[in-house]
């Protein structure tokens, strides 16, 4: 009887001790399903990195099952001014401007000013009968020779959208075309508008034929200027009026205006040693100072707090707070791979989707099994050139966002973001 006694007794302290520690971790994370003791890995993360200067400073969020289960601040924002990283630190997004973009396209669709099939060239005349740059190598001499050809087709909307516009950055490869863009210096000072940087695309050869091959490229700020023009508004009014008011993104523009300029975080470089110094001049645009170049590939600057924001928007399929930005139909349409059985595998790019579809405007996730790491399918994400990154999870109803400022940017730093914010869940 004592023995049989002493048994039970065990087990219920075993299932006590069970239930108490769980609860703990929930708890611990504001009722969002997230394991307090795994989150607190995020924690050691960014404190190594700031003690091994891998990184200044840095903001880390986990919105998930529509709590705030995580957000916190590591090192500091300016190193040189002594300032802590806040929760309101303003960043340079870059790339992360693509989806907002791409949202603006979408809702210009949705109110029958154009089909997604259309000729670009139809609202852009300057980008009609674009030639194709080709390649070859001679058999004899192996010297490569350098051609052009006219294209199959015109590369339409939705080739922009997903970046088979057959169009590149120039300084992420090294193919003639690629050349060609950086002695173009595409996107470079001398073009004072978007309209600029179609006129001086218009010049260029295409490295794809549209619509074959996925290569990241300037098709977003293409994008840009076609929201001016088919809307009649700049694009930094478009995105005022139409995204950012609505949805009460006070923080997110093209400019730091004088009064937030204490909220914007310095940008720096990582040397040989992955050391971090601050950036040289040149590296980024100040953006205290106003522009006219409004980059709908990169232009932007946000917070933590805008961008997810955003995010939640395209999470509740195109509606926050009574504010209806897209249909749920064209969110489906963005968050689904357009890209299937087409070429993803650029040779000499910098950039690549791997194992990854592509929507409009988004990297999507098509098989967790294909990239080798925790995720769900249907998962959309990007990142930003100075170490910015976010995915939006539908099936465990999660956002991350990830921002700090290196540039260039170190983006494995995102992906480990990422492997962390998944082992956390635990409901």
């Amino acid at each position: 009887m004592k023995r049989s006694f002493q048994g039970s007794l065990a087990i219920v302290l075993v299932f006590v001790s069970f239930c108490l520690c769980g609860c703990r971790q929930v708890a611990g994370s504001n009722g969002a399903g997230l394991s307090g003791e795994r989150l607190g890995r995020i924690d050691d993360l960014f404190e190594q990195y700031v003690d091994d200067e891998g990184v200044a400073g840095a903001s880390v969020m986990i919105y998930r099952n529509g709590k705030i289960g995580y957000f916190k601040t590591f090192g500091m924002q300016d190193i040189e001014g002594r300032v802590p990283m806040s929760k309101d630190a303003i960043f340079r997004i870059y790339s992360m401007t693509k989806p907002i973009t791409s949202t603006a396209v979408m809702m210009l669709y949705e109110e029958g000013h154009f089909f997604l099939n259309d000729p670009v060239s139809k609202y852009l005349p300057e980008l009609k009968g674009l030639t194709v740059g080709v390649e070859s190598e001679d058999p004899v001499t192996g010297e490569t020779t350098f051609s052009t050809v006219n294209s199959n087709h015109e590369m339409t909307i939705r080739d922009l959208l997903r970046h088979t516009s057959g169009m590149t950055y120039g300084f992420f490869a090294s193919s003639k075309v690629d050349a060609l863009y950086r002695e173009a210096k595409v996107l470079g000072d001398d073009e004072k508008t978007i309209a600029d940087t179609v006129v001086k695309l218009s010049k260029l050869p295409l490295k794809h034929q549209p619509g074959t091959t996925w290569e990241y490229g300037v098709s977003t700020d293409v994008l840009g200027r076609l929201v001016e023009v088919v809307s009649g508004m700049p694009l930094d009014r478009f995105f005022q009026e139409r995204i950012f008011d609505p949805l009460g993104m006070d923080d997110t523009g093209f400019n730091v205006p004088p009064e937030k300029a204490h909220r914007f975080v310095a940008i720096y470089s990582l040397d040989d040693n992955k050391k971090i110094y601050p950036a040289k001049p040149g590296v980024s645009r100040d953006y205290l100072t106003p522009t006219t170049h409004f980059s709908g590939g990169g232009g932007l600057v946000s917070t933590q707090k805008d961008y997810l924001t955003f995010c939640k928007m395209i999470l509740n399929n195109g509606t926050l707070n009574g504010v209806s930005m897209l249909s749920p139909k064209s969110v489906k349409l963005m968050t689904s791979d357009h890209i299937e059985g087409m070429n993803k595998a650029c040779k000499g790019a910098w950039v690549k989707i791997r194992e990854a579809g592509f929507g409009l405007g988004f990297r999507v996730n098509i098989g967790p099994h294909l990239l080798g790491n925790l995720g769900s399918m249907g998962t959309v994400s990007w990142a930003g050139a100075a170490s910015t990154n976010f995915f939006i999870d539908f099936e465990e109803e999660m956002i991350v966002i990830y921002m700090s400022q290196i540039k260039p940017a170190a983006h494995t730093l995102g992906y480990k973001v990422e492997t962390l914010a998944y082992q956390a869940i635990i409901d």
